[in-house]
């Protein structure tokens, strides 16, 4: 087989013909982290007269169903989307800063400079790490929101919160008799 054609042909390597300079040993160095992210979005489903679910509601580009503060059940659930999917988005980019610094390190430096790639790929991967920070964040607020709003809306909670309670089964009466 001449010039590594699998078919025994001599064909020349590259785009029509041409001699692709990255072809060479040198480039050809890859990284692949061992290991994989899967990601399950099941069912989203709320029980009792919570929001929407993300499937029958909302816009279908958005990862939240749409904003209705009309309860506290409401709210809590607004909130709670809001930080599960801050929490996730958060680790995948922290994910894709690492992968992302491997990936760049491995390109070499234009100028030659002893561990100038590595630091190139630093300065990338770190405006990603600052975007899973800034995610995180947003899932701490998110949590911070609704006890903000407990705090501040507790008489209005607990006005109605009796009638919220189940009724009491109803109780043996032993005088009775």
């Amino acid at each position: 087989m001449a010039n590594g054609s699998r078919y025994g042909t001599d064909v020349p390597r590259g785009a029509n013909g041409a001699h692709n300079k990255f072809n060479s040993k040198k480039f050809e160095a890859r990284f692949a982290p061992g290991f994989t992210v899967n990601v399950n979005a099941g069912n989203k489903t709320t029980s009792g007269g919570g929001a929407p679910s993300r499937r029958g509601g909302g816009h279908p580009e958005a990862l939240l169903a749409p904003p209705d503060f009309s309860s506290p059940a409401l709210m809590r659930n607004y909130c709670n989307h809001l930080r599960a999917a801050a929490v996730a988005m958060s680790i995948e980019v922290a994910m894709g800063a690492e992968i992302c610094k491997g990936v760049l390190a491995s390109v070499p430096d234009p100028e030659g400079r002893l561990g100038g790639s590595r630091i190139r790929a630093h300065k990338v991967a770190r405006k990603l790490q600052r975007s899973a920070d800034a995610l995180r964040d947003a899932a701490k607020n998110a949590a911070a929101a609704y006890a903000t709003f407990q705090q501040q809306y507790e008489e209005e909670i607990n006005r109605v919160r009796h009638r919220a309670r189940r009724p009491q089964a109803p109780r043996m009466d032993w005088a009775q008799q």
